[in-house]
């Protein structure tokens, strides 16, 4: 029998690489499907019970909100329960707050748990307490490592302890461990803030739930034989390796009363008298002790936390400052903060440039239910206010892609009206795949210098793989700038304005229908005006450190906001740019700076963010970035990606020999959300949650996904091109083989005459 002989491939290189591109396609096919499999193992093997007698289902009627109950052999039992309280006081620019979670444990047995949760995505974490009975033990800032050590030591030894992780600058988790039978444990973090300004509209928001993330398949990136000889290998890599750290167990509304239930009181004090305040997802109750502060509560008391708190506040009619210059004094440095609005161009005498507008528009899973009524709205809209010299062109992306036409088209009647039809017909489904979309968007097929270039993307960010679109803009930006749209009730934020800053352009919320008219038109006052370019900052007599280290462009009503470390507080700063075609600058001296909080931790947060942008950029090497990051963190003592807060109850609580059991705390669904759209069909088989007892000498455990809640799924309904690779690399080797035998034949016969 004929044996394939490697002469073969070298005197026919086709032949050759028919095999090798065939083998290729086929182990990529093959490693997607296995590592969906596993992941479905997985899923189902540890979240999944097999019959409908070990477990019975909770109503929401059945219980409490904030309660999970479960039934085993016919008793009933509560699942270890967390309730949120939210504290805010707002000064002036700033603000700081005060999230306190409770962790409750109804069970007969000791618990550890983890919670992942969001924050604000300029939130500079900061302090760390937990309270057991009248004990206080307040946290330390440690490099992460060191800190996860610590915490699993005191995990260990029967010591409560409390560890805080910063997963992404907006997702962070809470794992706590040996809370006893019955206990109650608090665990209280602070974190500071600047107050968000637009124009005369001041906003603070508060992310209350971790939406369920797209996390892309680990790609296949080269197969070859192993240089041991053992036979083929392939070489992945994962878009996002800390995936289990980020998807939390999410509950099916459908099945589940909604979990924890979250307070929140807000003491606004604005520094100017106060309009109109208004909270835009939540119903509030405000009380008024003088004109310029207010105190917001909820007025439905505690909800459960599904959606994101919004709160906007506007200064009484003709108080609103157009500088803000605010100062602290920490160590041996004075810390500055300042927000400058320039003036808007005069619309007279500015002549708009024409514009190429490229929509991409996110159809994917997670955009169901009312996220893709808000999309479809909001570009429906901007379709409307093309002008007749724009170009434009639409895209829209879930796992797959479509682009309405070739290039950016006339925005005459024809074409509006088909991209108005193709945009209408949408609906949400299958994956995520944001960077093609991206990649698309950016791909300048017109280059006509003439035409100002603009990107307007609407999604609600819920990927895991953002360093991956960072990348790309970074890449393929050109001459476009990037404006994110965030849709829905809880919006990934922090890839909305890394995306926007990279791409420079701008960020917009909108959170439900009744805002599309009205964010929108506020983001077309920036697209259709020009830009303040050029801008740069001078201090006359001190030494300053400036973030952002590049000043960006501003747009229409925002300002421009910088910080700095001086050496002195003294002489003035000149800040300077162009207006449109205009030249236009403002000098501000620095005596006339008001006392402001926590302006050396946003100082720091801001430098953070600059090495991170750095590294994304290629300025700077990884590891320069993570030194950078580590020193600016514990210098000023706050949360990152490379440092965590630890909190040690050196008193022995388990007593030794008692088992601990281990539960990722689920959270909800986001308000507006499709959950058969994200999850799939809700399984027919009812489900129990299942509890691990720890063993002490597996730390690893912590970090496994874990399933902690009936009716908990983890993995989002994805769809990859597995199928299409497998099929292609077959159909490639049959080929081979076809060529491979005609090729044999051919020699036999040369041969025999």
């Amino acid at each position: 029998m004929d044996t394939y002989d490697t002469a073969d491939s070298d005197e026919h290189p086709v032949l050759g690489r028919l095999i090798k591109l065939g083998l290729f396609l086929l182990a990529q096919g093959v490693a997607v499907m296995l590592v969906a499999f596993v992941a479905l193992l997985v899923s189902f093997g540890t979240g999944w019970s097999a019959t409908a007698e070990q477990a019975s289902l909770l109503q929401p009627g059945e219980a409490r909100s904030g309660s999970l109950l479960l039934k085993e052999d016919g008793v009933t039992t509560e699942a270890i329960r967390l309730g949120t309280d939210i504290d805010i006081t707002v000064s002036g620019p700033t603000l700081r707050a005060r999230v306190t979670q409770l962790f409750r444990n109804p069970t007969k047995d000791w618990v550890a748990a983890t919670y992942v949760y969001p924050l604000a995505t300029n939130g500079a974490v900061d302090t760390l307490k937990m309270v057991v009975g009248d004990h206080v033990i307040v946290g330390d800032i440690k490099e992460r490592q060191q800190a996860r050590v610590i915490y699993e030591q005191a995990r260990s030894a029967g010591h409560k302890v409390a560890l805080t992780e910063q997963e992404r600058p907006n997702v962070f988790t809470n794992s706590v461990a040996n809370i006893g039978p019955g206990e109650t444990v608090l665990v209280q973090i602070e974190y500071q803030e600047p107050v968000h300004q637009a124009g005369d509209e001041y906003s603070l928001r508060v992310p209350l739930v971790v939406a369920p993330r797209y996390n892309p398949a680990p790609i296949v990136q080269s197969v070859d034989f192993r240089k041991d000889g053992s036979g083929w290998g392939a070489m992945t890599t994962d878009p996002v390796p800390d995936r289990d750290h980020i998807s939390p167990p999410v509950l099916d509304p459908a099945r589940n009363a909604p979990v924890n239930p979250t307070s929140i009181t807000v003491r606004l004090k604005a520094g100017f008298a106060l309009g109109e305040v208004r909270s835009h997802q939540h119903n509030v109750k405000v009380e008024s002790p003088d004109n310029t502060t207010r105190i917001v509560t909820l007025a439905d008391g505690a909800v459960p936390a599904d959606r994101d708190f919004e709160l906007t506040w506007k200064p009484a009619a003709g108080m609103a400052p157009s500088v803000g210059l605010f100062r602290e004094h920490v160590g041996d440095a004075d810390y500055l903060l300042a927000f400058v609005t320039p003036p808007s161009a005069e619309q007279a005498t500015q002549k708009p440039l024409p514009r190429e507008v490229v929509f991409v528009i996110d159809n994917s899973g997670s955009m169901g239910g009312t996220s893709i009524v808000q999309a479809k709205a909001s570009l429906l809209y901007a379709l409307g206010r093309l002008q007749p010299n724009d170009r434009f062109n639409v895209i829209r992306f879930d796992d797959t892609m479509d682009v309405l036409f070739p290039a950016s088209v006339p925005a005459d009647a024809a074409h509006v009206g088909e991209a108005t039809s193709f945009v209408s017909a949408l609906q949400a489904r299958g994956g995520t795949e944001m960077v093609p979309a991206m990649r698309a968007a950016l791909s300048d097929k017109i280059s006509d210098s003439s035409m100002v270039r603009q990107v307007v993307f609407l999604t609600d960010g819920a990927i895991g793989n953002e360093q991956q679109l960072f990348e790309t803009i970074t890449a393929m930006r050109g001459r476009s700038r990037v404006f994110m749209v965030g849709i829905g009730s809880a919006p990934n934020t922090y890839l909305m304005t890394r995306a926007a800053e990279l791409g420079r352009g701008a960020f917009t919320h909108i959170g439900s229908v009744e805002q599309v008219e009205e964010r929108m038109r506020g983001l077309f006052a920036k697209l259709e005006n020009p830009a303040v370019t050029g801008l740069t900052a001078r201090f006359s007599d001190a030494r300053a450190d400036i973030t952002p280290a590049i000043i960006p462009d501003v747009y229409r009503d925002e300002p421009l906001v910088l910080a700095a470390r001086l050496d002195k507080l003294a002489g003035s700063l000149e800040i300077k740019g162009r207006v449109g075609d205009r030249p236009w600058s403002v000098t501000l001296p620095l005596q006339s700076a008001a006392e402001g909080k926590g302006l050396s931790k946003l100082w720091a947060k801001r430098k953070i963010g600059d090495a991170e942008v750095a590294r994304t950029m290629r300025e700077m090497s990884p590891e320069e970035s993570d030194k950078a990051i580590l020193a600016l963190a514990l210098d000023h003592q706050i949360v990152t990606r490379v440092t965590s807060l630890v909190a040690v109850d050196r008193t022995p609580s388990r007593p030794e020999g008692e088992p601990l059991k281990l539960s990722d705390l689920p959270i909800n669904l986001p308000a507006g959300w499709d959950f058969e759209r994200v999850f799939g069909e809700r399984p027919q088989v009812p489900t129990q949650l299942r509890e691990r007892h720890a063993d002490a000498r597996n730390q690893s455990e912590l970090r496994r996904p874990t399933p902690a809640a009936p009716d908990a799924i983890r993995l989002p309904k994805t769809a990859t091109s597995a199928e299409l690779k497998m099929i292609a690399g077959l159909a490639l080797l049959v080929l081979a083989l076809i060529l491979f035998v005609l090729n044999r034949r051919r020699r036999l016969l040369t041969d025999a005459a």
